[in-house]
């Protein structure tokens, strides 16, 4: 965890580390076979959240940002252990996809670096997955995720502490077999420089330059000598490298068949190492939504462009699913969260036409909770998903947002919109108020108007019974 604040100075913004917390957690070595954390690593992981939280407990929640990456992204019982850690830390904690790690690992780098330093490879060892990025200045261009770590490789192939030769040849064969699939576009996208992240590498620099193997950063000699040194050990017990850090023991040999793996296929000869990372990534991303600077404000720009969505359509119902919503927030004003995400879901709604019209709310939700969209997190992306799924036909397959209004309201506000809407025509609407129910929504039509669009009053009355399948009221009043 790191705690910075945020300097202005004319227009420019600039963050400052005040504060570091660091606990070796190893989450994703309690990943049983079954693909679930099991309770020793899920307890380890809960006392740091805890310690953190207590750090933490004078902050707003729009002051701070949690995420977990790949030993969550791949828990079978990650929602249930989210839960837990949600109520340790104190603050929401979002899943993110590999790819949005990526840009955000590029993020940290890229703000650690000067400009103008042409294209850089960026690589970042985690526990359970690598990710490849390639961009300049800040701008990623490519970016990408393997599922291979310190972590996972360390258990695989050295559980027992045992450093053979045989084994670290299996180990840096299997990550280059990996590694193999991204060989072809990141070679032919190319770079000028290679950059280390995270502690994988800052471990494998600080043992290079310790030992008198490089003068800066990681060299391929330097880790041949690595691999030559924890071999000829056999066991982690009789390591003696100097710069390696106790804490660090356990993932060494993980990481060294990794970062070994990465060298060998992609032909790097000599790696540069920062200290800017996810973490760092997540504070510039954090400044940029507060500065109108959003990433998912530009993602949503190219979904709409790369699925050829009516913008201008999308635009009004947007418009009118936020007037409705807004006369609810004055009712309910938590439900001011959440207006971010309507504009969005309203924007993408038919996203799903790029594939056809049948069941193109179906299509636009797969989309939705799949697509590598960066900025969103996967909690984000399954809400999307899902009020976009909730915009039209058959309600029974989103009855799960029946629950509360912090639940139903937006994505309610959303489907309204869309049927006061479906002519697609520019033609001025009458002035439709909304209040909310107990469970669910009033909304008030002029009579005569209702009675000169025959479609949308049978398509209102339609809904008051596709709400009650779920347990909702929509309840149609008519005033002059």
């Amino acid at each position: 965890m790191i705690v910075a604040r945020v300097e202005e100075l004319n227009g420019q913004s600039q963050i400052y580390i005040i504060d570091t917390l660091r606990e070796h957690v190893r989450l994703g070595a309690g990943l049983t076979t079954q693909k679930c954390l099991d309770d020793e690593s899920q307890e380890r992981a809960l006392g740091a959240l805890r310690r953190f939280g207590e750090r933490l407990r004078s902050f707003k929640p729009g002051e701070v940002r949690a995420v977990a990456t790949n030993a969550v992204r791949v828990a079978r019982n990650a929602s249930e252990f989210i839960a837990k850690a949600e109520t340790a830390l104190g603050f929401p904690i979002d899943v993110i996809s590999g790819v949005e790690e990526a840009r955000l690992v590029y993020c940290g780098v890229a703000h650690q670096l000067p400009i103008g330093q042409g294209r850089r490879l960026v690589v970042d060892i985690g526990g359970g997955s690598t990710e490849f990025i390639i961009g300049e200045d800040y701008e990623p261009a490519v970016m990408e995720s393997l599922y291979i770590g310190c972590v996972s490789t360390a258990q695989q192939y050295f559980d027992d502490g045992s450093i053979s030769p045989k084994a670290m040849k299996n180990a840096i064969m299997a990550a280059r077999k990996e590694v193999a699939v991204l060989r072809r576009q990141i070679l032919d996208v190319g770079w000028t420089h290679a950059i280390g992240s995270s502690g994988t590498a800052r471990a494998l620099a600080e043992i290079c330059v310790s030992n008198g193997f490089t003068q800066h950063g990681i060299s391929a000699e330097g880790l041949q000598l690595i691999r030559e040194h924890v071999t000829a050990a056999g066991h982690l017990d009789n390591v003696t490298l100097e710069g390696l850090k106790v804490d660090r023991l356990p993932m060494m040999p993980g990481g060294l068949a990794v970062m070994s793996a990465v060298f060998e296929e992609l032909e790097i000869e000599h790696m540069d190492v920062t200290d800017g990372a996810l973490r760092q990534g997540l504070l510039y991303d954090m400044l940029g939504r507060q500065h109108n600077d959003d990433m998912r404000e530009i993602t949503v720009a190219q979904f709409i462009h790369r699925y050829k969505i009516d913008g201008k359509h999308a635009g009004k119902v947007r418009e009118l699913a936020e007037l409705l919503f807004k006369q609810l927030i004055r009712q309910l004003p938590e439900l001011k969260e959440q207006l971010p995400m309507l504009r969005w879901a309203a924007m993408l709604h038919e996203i799903g036409l790029s594939i056809g019209h049948n069941s193109h709310h179906k299509h636009a939700a797969y989309i939705l909770g799949n697509a590598d969209m960066p900025g969103f997190s996967k909690r984000e992306q399954m809400m999307l998903s899902t009020w976009v799924l909730a915009h039209n036909g058959k309600l029974g397959k989103v009855s799960e947002i029946a629950n509360t209004a912090i639940q139903w309201a937006a994505p309610m506000c959303l489907r309204l919109a869309a049927l006061f809407l479906r002519r697609r025509e520019v033609e001025a609407l009458p002035e439709l108020k909304v209040k909310l129910l107990s469970e669910g929504i009033q909304i008030s039509v002029p009579k005569n108007w209702l009675l000169a669009h025959p479609l949308t009053q049978y398509s209102l009355e339609t809904e008051v019974e596709q709400w009650l399948r779920i347990g909702l009221q929509l309840e149609l009043m008519t005033r002059r």
